[in-house]
């Protein structure tokens, strides 16, 4: 009977109880995106990827980033209707600015001209990270799945790829110094140009690589160097969901901690989706749905504190014969975040 009865309702009486949808580009959604590296991709790659329905970019500018050419991709990519959300210039990452050396105050102008730029142009963030003498990769493998990804052993690391990356060591507290005096020069240029710097964390979250102590590897990096920029709504993160799975229970918080910490305050500016086979000592990178962490989880956690930066698949691994700019890859990836956003769209509404 109840059956029966169900069925003789129009279907508006189902409509009219469930939760209102929200569109995929509304502004208050999260936003798919893709790292491009600019200067590499063709006119048919950015129709490729507005056909995966991308319209928010983050656009790797490099070790050179003069206004007119910032200006040029920007008008490049609004003829395939896409937007730049973020951009990254090299000048952060130069050895003299991350270990304080001679050239600092003048490579920290060039990156404050950048941001400048990016404020005319109305480039919400500036991606960045602070990890000299870092070492990603231990070994490409093939993966169960079939595709090549990433790998990272700490033991191969220890034994067989670490060296001294300079003359001497650089401890926690040398580290610490350059990264404040970098964020006290070049948050004031953010606050006025109106661009939210990201900080990406330490990956692998190792506490010293090659010689060089790494701030960023866990969740009281995160907080002292948000103390550091005076709670500023300018700073805040792009939470590599990747690497904090990497770090597993030793991060402090775990991602989910992380989301509703500073994604809950609206600190985390953008988000890198990738998954990984397990926590260090050993990881391989994997797609979303093969590694450990649940990212329909993350996705829906991301959602319930209302975040609405850009997400980007992130190092998509290597399916067999498909190299250079990876569109299977990219594509594969895309489809599965965009399937497990509108599935936490309709649950969290």
């Amino acid at each position: 009977m109840l059956r029966r009865s169900l069925l003789s309702l129009p279907a508006t009486a189902f409509l009219a109880s469930a939760k209102p949808k929200i569109d995929e580009y509304d502004p208050a959604n999260i936003k798919l995106s893709h790292r491009m590296v600019i200067r590499s991709l063709s006119d048919e790659d950015l129709q490729f990827l507005r056909l995966l329905g991308i319209r928010w970019c983050r656009i790797e500018f490099g070790d050179a980033a003069p206004f007119e050419f910032m200006k040029a991709t920007a008008e490049r990519l609004a003829r395939f209707d896409m937007k730049i959300f973020s951009a990254v210039h090299y000048a952060y990452r130069h050895l003299d600015v991350q270990l304080g050396k001679g050239r600092r105050d003048e490579i920290i102008e060039t990156y404050c001209q950048f941001l400048r730029d990016c404020g005319k142009l109305g480039i919400a963030a500036a991606d960045y990270d602070w990890h000299p003498a870092n070492t990603y990769t231990t070994a490409i493998i093939e993966t169960p799945g079939g595709y090549r990804a990433r790998e990272f052993s700490v033991d191969e690391f220890r034994k067989r790829v670490e060296k001294p990356a300079f003359d001497r060591e650089y401890d926690a507290a040398e580290i610490w110094a350059t990264y404040t005096y970098f964020m006290k020069a070049v948050l004031p240029v953010a606050e006025k140009a109106n661009v939210r710097l990201a900080l990406h964390p330490d990956d692998p979250p190792l506490a010293k690589m090659n010689g060089v102590a790494k701030i960023f590897t866990h969740y009281d990096g995160y907080a002292r160097a948000e103390k550091i920029a005076g709670n500023s709504k300018h700073w805040g993160l792009t939470f590599c969901v990747g690497t904090w799975s990497e770090g597993g229970t030793q991060m402090g918080k775990d991602v989910f901690g992380m989301i509703k910490d500073f994604g809950g305050r609206g600190k985390i500016v953008d988000v890198h989706y990738r998954n990984v086979s397990s926590p260090l000592p050993r990881f391989h990178e994997t797609f979303p749905e093969d590694g450990y962490m649940d990212m329909y989880a993350v996705m829906k956690a991301l959602r319930q504190v209302r975040f609405n930066g850009i997400i980007v698949p992130d190092h998509v691994p290597e399916f067999a014969g498909d190299k250079g700019m990876r569109r299977a890859g990219v594509a594969y990836c895309i489809a599965q975040m965009r399937g497990l956003l509108r599935r936490a769209n309709e649950e969290v509404g």
